[in-house]
């Protein structure tokens, strides 16, 4: 059995209630190219969006928000390390009376496609299913009308959420219970303020069915760039919107006093978080003075990082020991084809130096399939790569015209070929035309 698979329910104390109403947020996977579904004995990382809906959650069974009649039973699930039975579900929802939501929540692209294949028995049964994530918040933020995968799985009658949930979670839940779930809840104009919003809970069961003892939370969400194969900013908005150093200081509290104390800092790019430096300070203070010295973190961060005063420094004494950056390319041809600007490939090297200052170990992410990409211009990156930049990881990813993404809006308008199976979305296999391809080689 996978060590998930005894799956816990929280409960209120709540002795008056006569009614149960059951709620599954679950974390889906996707399938492998042989059709079967990608999980581990022990996954890596939990996952922050489940954390955060389950924080939600926890607040509103606080707050008593469906009466002081009504139980909230809440199971939070990650498909990466737990088996999702749907038969199993219909039957615990059926024996407490019946009331209950299935809310599959941070879906992706590639994993839309095993959302909907979960909703089907579901929804077959009559329960209640909401689908959210990026997939369809990036859809209807950036394309003019639905795709067919979304409206195949509203004509299930699975109810689809665009946007942030931090405001309007509960308003779901209300009308789950009451069985009138909107067919299309579309929150992307309302970006939540962060600053004193409920925080990331990570389940037991994520813990469980982890290999490390590390926790995620996003300190801030937004991105001020405009790469062009990038959701986050049409999602998430290009304004920095963060939590403050005591949101940030209870949430590693919470979990340290769980046995986590290693985490991962889930923003897109947490060096242009303006509450950076306060929340930076505040973990330093916890490590030296607070009793939580072994803190430690990775950070996702731009190439241009090192250049904010003080930011690489303190993120050494804050504890990060890892970062992640998207150097992409070495070709500026194809930098400026994807709109990042930001990216000064003539300061790699110094910026990579900085983090070996601090003794970080620098992971970054390099991208195939730029319009300017050949194989002999990649294979001659590599070689640079190895020679002459201090890197400890790369990381090789596919170009995808991810959904939400200005890249995917080009691409359709255009009728450009882009793989119809979005299972393939997964930044390992190719999905789109190149340029530099003939048809008969992409098709």
């Amino acid at each position: 059995k996978f060590p998930s698979e005894k799956r816990p329910f929280y409960l209120t104390n709540n002795d008056t209630a006569q009614e149960v109403f059951r709620l599954y947020l679950i974390k889906v996977s996707h399938y492998d190219d042989d059709g079967y579904v990608i999980q581990w004995f022990r996954s890596d990382i939990p996952s922050n969006t489940l954390a955060v809906l389950n924080g939600l959650a926890l607040d509103c069974r606080e707050r008593g928000v469906l009466g002081n009649q009504v139980d909230i039973f809440i199971s939070a699930l990650d498909e990466a390390n737990c088996r999702i039975k749907p038969q199993r579900i219909i039957r615990e929802i059926r024996a407490t009376g019946g009331k209950g939501l299935v809310a599959m929540v941070g879906v992706q692209s590639n994993q839309f496609p095993r959302a909907v294949d979960l909703a089907r028995p579901l929804r077959a049964a009559g329960v209640n299913v909401c689908i959210g994530g990026f997939h369809v918040s990036g859809s209807l933020a950036m394309l003019p009308s639905m795709p067919p995968e979304i409206k195949e799985a509203l004509a299930l009658g699975i109810s689809i959420f665009a946007g942030e949930a931090e405001e309007h979670f509960e308003r779901v839940i209300r009308d789950a219970h009451r069985g009138t779930l909107a067919p299309v809840y579309n929150v992307l104009s309302s970006l939540p303020d962060l600053a004193g919003a409920v925080g990331p809970v990570v389940t037991e069961t994520s813990t469980r069915g982890s290999r490390t003892t590390r926790g995620s939370f996003d300190a801030g969400r937004g991105c001020p760039f405009q790469c062009s194969f990038c959701t986050i900013i049409n999602v998430h908005g290009r304004k920095s919107r963060y939590r403050t150093a005591d949101d940030v200081e209870r949430i590693i509290r919470l979990h340290y006093a769980k046995g986590l104390k290693k985490f991962f800092i889930t923003d897109d790019n947490f060096s242009r978080n303006q509450n950076w430096e306060a929340i930076f300070d505040r973990i330093i203070g916890l490590r030296q003075n607070g009793g939580l010295k072994k803190l430690k973190f990775i950070i996702q961060v731009d190439t241009l990082c090192h250049k904010i005063p003080n930011f690489v420094t303190k993120a050494g004494e804050a504890g990060v020991n890892r970062v992640f950056i998207g150097l992409e390319t070495l070709n500026s041809a194809n930098l400026a084809s994807a709109k990042k600007g930001q990216n000064a490939i003539s300061e790699y090297r110094a910026m990579l130096q900085a983090w070996k200052t601090v003794g970080v170990i620098t992971s970054c992410g390099y991208i195939i399939g730029f319009p300017n990409d050949t194989k002999e211009s990649v294979l001659r990156d590599i070689e640079t790569l190895k020679r002459e930049l201090a890197i400890d990881l790369v990381e090789f990813f596919c170009l995808v015209p991810i959904p939400g993404s200005e890249d995917h809006r080009d691409l359709l308008t255009g009728d450009v070929w882009m793989d119809p199976e979005l299972n393939q979305y997964d930044s390992e296999h190719v999905t789109m035309a190149h340029p530099l391809m003939s048809a008969e080689e992409w098709l």
